[in-house]
C-alpha cells in the first residue's frame, strides 16, 4: 500500500459523525435553556485549565469535545440570558448556529475568486443599502463590526477630500483635518482617526442640547473657525443610538448641512441602524439615515447574528473601490474560471483573507423575516419604557435622563451602582452596565435581547431596589 503521508481528517467518519451530532446536542439544549443560564464567573483556575500544553500527541475528539462542554461553553459572556443588559451585547439565534456550520464546511474565503459566497454577501449588501435607503449605486461590505467599519469610512472620506494621491503620499502633504461627532459619541472614531494617522486630537466633541442631540448651531460655528485657521473639515459623524443614552441625532440636518458643505456625512448606527425596522414612533428617529454618505452598523447587535459580524455602506461604490483596490499580479482578475467574476470585496476592505460572514445573517434575515425582527426591535424599546417609568415611579431610583429607544440610564439613591452591578451579576438577577450621566455614576441598560420579557424587566428593576435598599 502507497504512503498516504499525514492526514487531518477522521479516521474514522462514522465514530466523527456521533460526535458531532453529540455536540451539536449540547449547544442546542444550551440555546433551548438560555433562560435559566445567566452569565457565572469562570473559574479561578481556568486558565491552566485550558493551557495548551503536551500537545504534540493528538487528544480523542470525544474528550476534547466533553471538555469544550464541559470546562468552556458553560463560562460565557451571559448575553444569551433574557436579563442580561450590560453594554450592547446581541444574544444570536439557534438559526445562525447551523449556518455557521455550513459556512466552516464551506471554509471559503471571501476576500476574492468568483464562487458562491460572495454573492450571498452582494445580496446582503444590498438589502442593508435598501434597508437604508441609500443611493442605488451604494454599495459596502461586511466587517467585523462598526470599529473596522469606521475605519473604512473615514478613509474613503479621506480619498475624496485629498484625491488618489494621498494613498500614496500619506497624509503629511495634505492640510490638517477635523471630524465632528457629538459629545458622547463611540470611542471607535477617535480609533479609526489613529489608525489613519491623524491622532484622536482631530477628533471634536460637539455638545448635545437637552434632547441629547448634537447642537447644530455650535457645530455650523465650529467648522466656520476651523476653516478660518487652516483646518479642513473630513467629515462629520451622526449618531444613531449613542452609547450611554440610546440617543438619535438629527440626520436629515446634519445631512443637509453637510451637502451644501461639501463635508462628508458619516452615521455611527452601531445599534440604531435596526431602528429602521420597528414601528413608529422608533423607525424615525434614524431618519434620514440613507443621504449619509457612509454608514457603519454591527449585526451582531439588535439583529442577533452571531458574533462577529458588522457593516460598512459607502453611497459611492465607484469611490469605495477606489479607496482600497490593490491588485497585484497574484491576483489578477480572469475572464473565466476561480479567478473571474465582478465582484472582489478585496477591492472594498483591508482583508484579503475574510470568512463567510454573510450566511449567517442571510439565513436570520430569512428564516425570521423583517416583519418579526421589527417586532422584536420594537418590543425592545416598549419594554426600556417600561424600565425607565418602573426607574421614575422607585422610591429609591432616579430615572436619568428620559427613555428615547432601547437605553435606560438610572441613578439608585443609596449604594455604589458599581457595587449593585456586580451583586446583581454574581446573584444571576441581571446584568447592567455603569456609566456616568451629569458626571454622576449610574446603572445602564441597554436592551437588544429578543429573549427579555416585560416580567424580566420588572424582575431587574425589583432586584435593583432590593439591593438599594439593603444600603439605606
Amino acid at each position: 500500500m502507497a504512503d498516504e503521508g499525514q492526514r487531518l481528517d477522521p479516521q474514522d467518519w462514522t465514530a466523527f459523525s456521533q460526535e458531532m451530532h453529540d455536540l451539536l446536542d449540547t449547544c442546542l439544549t444550551r440555546m433551548q435553556s438560555a433562560r435559566d443560564l445567566p452569565w457565572q464567573p469562570k473559574p479561578a483556575d481556568m486558565r491552566d485549565g485550558v493551557a495548551l500544553r503536551d500537545i504534540a500527541g493528538s487528544t480523542p475528539t470525544a474528550k476534547v469535545f466533553d471538555r469544550i462542554s464541559d470546562e468552556i461553553m458553560p463560562y460565557a459572556t451571559g448575553n444569551t440570558h433574557p436579563r442580561f443588559f450590560g453594554w450592547v451585547h446581541g444574544t444570536g439565534t439557534p438559526v445562525a448556529v447551523g449556518a455557521e456550520m455550513v459556512a466552516a464546511t464551506m471554509n471559503s474565503n471571501c476576500g476574492g475568486r468568483d464562487h458562491g459566497a460572495a454573492e450571498v454577501e452582494r445580496a446582503v449588501i444590498d438589502w442593508l443599502c435598501r434597508t437604508a435607503d441609500m443611493p442605488q449605486d451604494a454599495f459596502g461590505i461586511l466587517t467585523s463590526g462598526t470599529s473596522q467599519a469606521t475605519i473604512l469610512a473615514m478613509s474613503a472620506a479621506r480619498r475624496r477630500k485629498f484625491g488618489a494621491d494621498v494613498l500614496k503620499n500619506g497624509i503629511r502633504a495634505y492640510p490638517d483635518i477635523r471630524v465632528y461627532v457629538a459629545d458622547g459619541g463611540h470611542s471607535c472614531i477617535a480609533k479609526a482617526l489613529e489608525v489613519l494617522g491623524y491622532g484622536s486630537e482631530s477628533l471634536t466633541k460637539i455638545p448635545v442640547l437637552n434632547s441629547g442631540q448634537m447642537d447644530m448651531d455650535r457645530l455650523k460655528e465650529t467648522i466656520a473657525q476651523d476653516r478660518a485657521n487652516g483646518l479642513e473639515p473630513l467629515a462629520v459623524v451622526g449618531t444613531a443610538g449613542s452609547v450611554n443614552l440610546g440617543y438619535f441625532d438629527p440626520l436629515d440636518d446634519l445631512a443637509s448641512y453637510c451637502k451644501a458643505e461639501g463635508i462628508w456625512f458619516h452615521v455611527d448606527a452601531a445599534f440604531g441602524f435596526w431602528a429602521l425596522l420597528a414601528d413608529a414612533p422608533w423607525c424615525d428617529l434614524a431618519k434620514g439615515i440613507g443621504q449619509a454618505d457612509s454608514i457603519a452598523c454591527d449585526l451582531h447587535k439588535w439583529m442577533s447574528v452571531p458574533y462577529d459580524c458588522g457593516a460598512c455602506l459607502i453611497s459611492d461604490r465607484d469611490l469605495h473601490r477606489a479607496t482600497f483596490t490593490a491588485r497585484p499580479s497574484y491576483l489578477a482578475s480572469q475572464d473565466a474560471g476561480l479567478a473571474g467574476g465582478d465582484l472582489w470585496f478585496c477591492d472594498y476592505g483591508l482583508e484579503l483573507s475574510r470568512g463567510f460572514k454573510a450566511l449567517k445573517v442571510w439565513t436570520v434575515v430569512q428564516t425570521i423575516g423583517t416583519d418579526a425582527l421589527g417586532a422584536y426591535v420594537t418590543d425592545n424599546c416598549k419594554q426600556a419604557a417600561l424600565m425607565g417609568q418602573l426607574a421614575a415611579g422607585s422610591e429609591v431610583l432616579d430615572l436619568a435622563r428620559p427613555v428615547v429607544s432601547n437605553v435606560c440610564c438610572f441613578w439608585p439613591k443609596a449604594g455604589d451602582p458599581d457595587k449593585i452591578a456586580a451583586t446583581l451579576q454574581l446573584s444571576g438577577d441581571a446584568v447592567f452596565s455603569t456609566t456616568l450621566v451629569d458626571g454622576k455614576p449610574c446603572l445602564r441598560a441597554a436592551i437588544v435581547n429578543h429573549r427579555c420579557t416585560q416580567d424580566d424587566i420588572r424582575l431587574a428593576i425589583a432586584a435593583v431596589e432590593r439591593e438599594v435598599r439593603a444600603a439605606i
